[in-house]
């Protein structure tokens, strides 16, 4: 495989999730808001866009941040939309710092006690997310519903 083979194939299923996410939307009542993002620095997206199309087909609202965002930007939006669960991935170990950074900004804001945190990805692990205060991780997208699931339960 190489590299433009992935990046097609990133392509196609992002286009596959947005129609699959069309036909998801409306008609029921949310179990909860999550925001999906990639944390500062990765734009590594597939697996939080996997983790989005679940989160949505087992009935969640899900705010997709994209790829990339700031952490700052990640709070704001989270005391904005008044998310239940904020959930991060990092696919590289130089971006998994990011994941520490959201933990400390919602202590320094005196709003941890507010949100859920979930993070995931390759390089991550349950004794990164514990060691950093998050409430759950995930290996894969399937346990990330999972875990979504009884954080807000």
């Amino acid at each position: 495989i190489y590299v433009p083979q992935i990046i097609l194939s990133a392509e196609a299923f992002t286009a596959a999730v947005d129609i699959l996410a069309s036909h998801i939307k409306g008609g029921y009542s949310a179990k909860g808001i999550i925001i999906l993002h990639t944390v500062e620095g990765d734009i590594h997206d597939i697996g939080k866009n996997i983790v989005g199309i679940l989160l949505q087909a087992n009935g969640f609202d899900v705010i997709d941040l994209g790829r990339d965002v700031p952490v700052v930007d990640v709070v704001d939006a989270a005391v904005e939309k008044g998310v239940d669960v904020i959930a991060g991935s990092a696919l590289m170990t130089t971006t998994m710092p990011a994941q520490r950074e959201i933990m400390d900004e919602l202590k320094d804001r005196g709003i941890k006690d507010q949100f859920k945190c979930l993070f995931g990805g390759a390089p991550t692990s349950q004794e990164w997310t514990d060691q950093i205060g998050a409430d759950g991780w995930a290996e894969n997208a399937a346990e990330a519903v999972d875990v979504v699931n009884e954080l807000i339960s």
